[in-house]
């Protein structure tokens, strides 16, 4: 059973920082692809970072140079480092694995889902 548990998120102003936290069943650290998506109120769920297997990492353009995803082995942690948010990044924030190595942005690809996180960026 993969389990994903993201802490975090919460409310910031604008141009400020936070890291998110995802920590994930060893098996699927070591094996599976891990991203990040989010979703915003009215809108459909969105890619934002992801990191397959073998390290290879993808960001969505719209928070390329302004997010960095990460992994902790010792913890088993997926981090999102965002910096210099905007309103427009405000929205519930996902942690998400893909049984398989390689990544994708295809929301139905990913069998295994966090909670979300709530991250709400005032202006």
């Amino acid at each position: 059973q993969v389990q994903l548990v993201e802490s975090g998120g919460g409310p910031v102003e604008a141009g400020g920082s936070l890291r998110l936290s995802c920590r994930v069943s060893e098996y699927a650290y070591r094996h599976f692809c891990m991203a990040w998506f989010r979703q915003a109120p009215g809108k459909e769920r969105e890619g934002v970072a992801r990191i397959d297997s073998d390290e290879v990492i993808a960001y969505a353009d719209s928070v390329r140079d302004r997010f960095t995803i990460s992994k902790d082995s010792s913890g088993n942690i997926l981090y999102l480092q965002m910096n210099s948010l905007s309103p427009e990044d405000t929205g519930v924030y996902y942690c998400a694995s893909r049984p398989a190595g390689r990544c994708t942005w295809q929301v139905p690809l990913f069998g295994y889902w966090g909670q979300g996180t709530q991250v709400t960026v005032s202006s």
